[in-house]
């Protein structure tokens, strides 16, 4: 291929994962305007199903996807199966733009066409890696899996960047963003990349793949469900069909263990968890992935609905200015992930990704004697840590897990890295903001009923609001919609005077009125997240020691014993 097809793979590559994490999360702050443009509330009752689903299905989809994708591109090409992914991410996102309908029928068009965009994302991710693997040394390998993975990272939090811009200009520009990107991908990828090794001719294993994306995906749609209030309680957990969705979900998902340990050729290389670095490397990356996507969400309402408020900010500016001063977690990322892939390639996997945990767990922890209403520069110092301590972490990690394993499993142990990755951030969704509703459910009904008929709203207006779910007020906070002007209605600060109207309406009410409340909430998060960093750092202690990689056959850094999956039916230890 030439000395210089490296870089184009990493330049090919790198690309291809920032338009589609970016894609992951540019819709979240976009969704105002989104649903404005189609003629549709994203908060009344009936269109919340609209919304979660606009937001998680693109999750959905690259969490359940990415195994068996990664498993075609072992056994087709890796090279080929990445090129059609940028093909159909293309296409796909040419169609959202487009998108001629309105009210729900155009929601679902978005819906649709976001599950499109991600069967097309996962088939990239899932061999990006694998791709990388194969074109550089093994002495090189950690700073380009670094670069590549820190991008995908950074992605996540430059969508909410793009998005809070774009969204200011129109809604469909939200979507015009990946049409030119994904094109010109498309074009290069089938130039200039090559196949760097024949595919490996197998079988489809269509039991494991209808099990486990039937498990996965049931169980990722009831978390997701559980969000939304069920009866009389603020979250839908004791919801008949959610329950059913969790237990059948882990149900399928322990039918597909045992059915992958039955077939000569299984989708899942349950065999590779032999492998230390690789298991506990996984393990790792779901945790981080659970706390960092905690993270995410809690900083977006933190900084919507309280911080930027109390500042000056109006609500409709507020998803812009969230994600500028969200910057220093992304150059956190940018700045140690390239360094800490290029050292781990000399001194090891273990020191650099065990060390990067251990910093994000103190800036857990510091963000936990950060008050509500905090000094900026404190709260920039903080984030900063928590990037740099990912980014510590996420580029030795991957190296350390796709090193860990025999060439020809590559794109499978990409699509599984993907897999846990990609659920973690899901997983996130459902269990911080069940976690936060939960929290508000106890105290926001009765201070919001008071606050409001302190000022002067009848004592039905001030009822009628506190009884509606907890989670349309934090979705509103989400959303950067002033969410006492959506609780009241239309009409209802219509007997008020005009100083009340500005009261109740202005920046400082509604934050001070959350404040107590969800700083109790962000304690709860934030602890959890901290634990969760801090099991992850154990984990990554254990991965084994450093072996430098002479040569593209030998484990890389830190990267311990390789597995050697049997080629025929096998039981993992």
């Amino acid at each position: 291929m030439g000395p210089g097809y490296k870089w184009v793979a990493l330049s090919n590559t790198t690309l291809a994962v920032l338009i589609a994490t970016m894609d992951a999360s540019i819709v979240i702050i976009s969704l105002p305007a989104i649903f404005r443009g189609i003629g549709l509330d994203p908060l009344a009752p009936g269109n919340i199903g609209y919304l979660l689903w606009m937001m998680l299905g693109y999750l959905l989809v690259s969490a359940v996807l990415v195994v068996a994708l990664g498993r075609i591109g072992d056994m087709f090409g890796r090279v080929r199966i990445y090129n059609l992914g940028f093909l159909i991410f293309a296409i796909a996102s040419v169609a959202l733009s487009l998108d001629p309908l309105k009210g729900g029928a155009g929601a679902l068009w978005l819906i649709v066409g976001r599950v499109v965009q991600a069967f097309g994302g996962a088939m990239l991710t899932a061999n990006s890696a694998a791709i990388l693997t194969d074109a550089f040394p093994a002495r090189q390998r950690g700073m380009a899996l670094g670069i590549n993975q820190i991008t995908a990272l950074a992605g996540q939090f430059l969508g909410l960047l793009a998005g809070g811009l774009l969204a200011a200009i129109d809604w469909r520009a939200v979507f015009w963003l990946s049409v030119p990107i994904s094109v010109t991908g498309t074009v290069w990828s089938y130039l200039s990349l090559r196949e760097t090794r024949p595919g490996r001719p197998g079988r489809v294993d269509w039991f494991g793949n209808i099990t486990f994306a039937a498990g996965a995906g049931i169980l990722l749609a009831g978390i997701t469900y559980g969000i939304q209030p069920y009866g009389g309680s603020a979250t839908g957990w004791g919801n008949p069909k959610v329950l059913a969705g969790l237990f059948g979900g882990v149900l399928l998902l322990a039918l597909f263990c045992w059915i992958e340990t039955r077939v000569a050729e299984p989708m899942f290389k349950l065999a590779l968890f032999k492998a230390r670095a690789f298991a506990v490397g996984n393990l790792a990356a779901l945790l981080t992935a659970i706390a960092r996507g905690g993270l995410q969400f809690m900083l977006i309402i933190w900084l919507q609905g309280i911080w930027l408020p109390l500042h000056g900010y109006d609500f409709k500016d507020t998803p812009l200015w969230a994600g500028i001063f969200m910057l220093p977690l992304t150059c956190g990322f940018l700045l140690a992930g390239p360094v800490s892939g290029y050292l781990s390639d000399r001194f090891g996997a273990r020191v650099f990704s065990t060390a990067g945990l251990l910093v994000v767990a103190a800036s857990f922890l510091g963000l936990l004697a950060v008050p509500v209403n905090f000094d900026y520069g404190v709260f920039a110092a903080l984030l900063l840590l928590n990037g740099l301590g990912q980014g510590m972490f996420s580029s030795p990690n991957t190296s350390s897990i796709m090193g860990s394993v025999p060439p020809e499993y590559r794109g499978v142990a990409s699509g599984m890295r993907s897999t846990f990755q990609n659920s973690g951030t899901a997983l996130s969704i459902g269990v911080f903001f069940s976690l936060m509703v939960s929290g508000l459910a106890t105290t926001l009904p009765s201070a919001l009923r008071d606050g409001l008929t302190a000022h002067g709203v009848s004592a039905h207006a001030a009822a009628r609001a506190a009884d509606l779910p907890p989670v349309s007020t934090l979705f509103a906070t989400f959303l950067g919609n002033n969410p006492v002007e959506h609780l009241l209605g239309p009409g209802g600060t219509d007997a008020l005077t005009a100083t009340q109207r500005e009261t109740l309406t202005g920046h400082a009410f509604f934050p001070q009125l959350i404040s107590g409340a969800f700083h109790h909430g962000l304690t709860i998060v934030f602890g959890v997240a901290a634990g969760m960093a801090l099991v992850s750092a154990v984990a990554s202690a254990l991965r084994g020691g450093h072996r430098r990689a002479e040569e593209d056959g030998t484990p890389a850094a830190g990267q311990g014993e390789k597995a050697q999956p049997s080629r025929t039916n096998s039981t993992p230890s």
